[in-house]
């Protein structure tokens, strides 16, 4: 087995922080022993701001200091989110709480090319996703985290006698994911233990008298001696996501930063149910309670956080915000089934078509759902009753009369001319006389000519008083 740890450092300030490119000076501030500072952004440590620090220390040294208290249900959420993002790699993750995950991605090498193209890829997915993480690698999910934290980016296989580059961590270590408690930590340190190492020299029976039997298990199930039992994380069925930003906003650009950063998560989701999906809702939450909800629908399925990203960026454009927002909250369901499709010698033959479809969806997210329509064709000879406004993609109704070429664009009101002398009749005449049954009935002889400008156009004759020449359409 090989498991991959992945250790959120500093996870009470990422989650406030992902959603913009620069915080500022920011710190974290728990209330449990008093107000204290846990964690600082570096512009924050710049300026002389510590972990341990009192609010009124913090603002001592720093007076412009954003302060924001902790918020453990959405650290919860993040590492959630965390591990749904994972499952694009395997679908083996265990959430190692208070700030890790840990993957067995044993079964998933081949696929990614091997150990290191695989850590690789972990680290590129992850700059999207707005987090940072540590990570190594090792064959039991202990040993793994244990070196993330102190030794990242090690990537240790298995091998006869593998534990014993265990040996030269630090004892302290041995609370990391474990069940060993700061009273044997200080009782190992009185005896003259500094390393993991020493801790295996120890007599077993000495430790079990000095009740530190946890060291012995810990110990066991890091070098791979006894089971390690990991509960399995189970992806939600529904993709929600919610980002809290570190101050509030009052223009959509920096929005879209952040709604990228959810964008990113949807679309792990998606890769690990081989899925997509044709809408999603972005929700802002302002500062007042109130909250603008944006549609954003796609015109097929996709799972391409760039695409989603440029549709939300049209609704964003368009957007007037009634009052800063200082959340976002990205919501999808009902995925639609999408296995991988192998690449095609002569290129995508669906390309064009997704052009065109991609264009569609931009004109909707920036003009709204109801200004974009097409036009399909109605039993009717009439010209003006022959075509009827519909939705994009959907299917027109069979039966319509077989009639003579027609332009693409078709005047509203037919245009009267002086004389049809400067036309060149190239062809016709074709008649249409119909309507008889609802009052506006039509006797007219229709032709194409070439206009004095080499134009086409479409023309006809009134056969009724007071007769005379009309053009009606313009040829491409």
């Amino acid at each position: 087995m090989l498991w991959f740890a992945l250790i959120l450092s500093e996870l009470p300030l990422q989650v406030f922080t992902r959603g913009v490119d620069d915080a500022g000076e920011l710190a974290v501030v728990e209330h449990q022993s008093g107000a204290r500072v846990v964690a600082a952004t570096p512009s924050a440590l710049a300026r002389g701001v510590e972990p341990g620090y009192s609010v009124a220390g913090a603002l001592a040294v720093a007076p412009a200091l954003q302060l924001r208290d902790r918020n453990p249900a959405l650290e919860t959420a993040t590492l959630a989110e965390f591990a749904t993002w994972a499952g694009q790699f395997t679908p083996n993750i265990s959430i190692d709480p208070p700030d890790a995950i840990v993957l067995e991605a044993s079964t998933s090498l081949r696929l990614f090319g091997g150990v290191a193209a695989l850590a690789r890829r972990i680290r590129l997915d992850l700059i999207p996703l707005g987090l940072h993480a540590t990570l190594a690698a090792a064959p039991t999910p202990l040993a793994a985290r244990w070196l993330a934290r102190v030794r990242p980016d090690s990537l240790m296989r298995a091998s006869p006698h593998w534990w014993r580059n265990l040996d030269a961590l630090p004892v302290d270590l041995l609370a990391e994911g474990a069940e060993v408690s700061r009273a044997t930590l200080e009782l190992l340190h009185g005896i003259g233990v500094r390393r993991i190492g020493d801790v295996a020299r120890l007599p077993r029976d000495g430790l079990a008298r000095r009740q530190a039997a946890s060291v012995l298990d810990t110990l066991a199930r890091a070098r791979g001696e006894r089971p390690d039992p990991r509960p399995w994380f189970v992806p939600p069925e529904r993709f929600e996501s919610r980002l809290v930003l570190p101050a509030s906003v009052t223009s959509t650009e920096p929005l879209l930063f952040a709604a990228g950063r959810l964008f990113s998560g949807l679309a792990a989701w998606l890769a690990a149910r081989h899925a997509a999906l044709d809408r999603c809702r972005l929700c802002l939450e302002h500062d007042d309670q109130r909250e603008t909800l944006l549609e954003i629908v796609t015109g097929r399925a996709v799972r391409d956080e760039g695409r989603l990203l440029m549709l939300a960026r049209e609704h964003l454009a368009a957007l007037e915000l009634p009052a800063p927002v200082e959340a976002l909250r990205l919501s999808a369901d009902t995925p639609i089934s999408a296995p991988g499709r192998t690449q095609d010698l002569f290129g995508d033959p669906d390309a064009a078509r997704d052009g065109a479809t991609l264009l569609l969806d931009r004109l909707r997210a920036r003009l709204g759902p109801d200004a974009v329509h097409t036009v399909h064709p109605v039993s009717e000879h009439r010209p003006e009753h022959a075509w009827r406004s519909a939705e994009p993609g959907c299917r027109p109704a069979r039966g319509s009369p077989a009639c003579g070429l027609r332009p693409l664009w078709l005047m509203t009101e037919p245009r009267a001319l002086g004389s049809p002398r400067a036309l060149n009749l190239l062809s016709g005449p074709e008649r249409i006389e119909s309507g008889w049954w609802d009052g506006a009935d039509m006797r007219r002889d229709y032709y194409i000519a070439r206009a004095p400008d080499d134009g086409l156009w479409w023309v006809f004759e009134c056969l009724d008083p007071p007769g005379g020449w009309y053009v009606h359409g313009f040829f491409g």
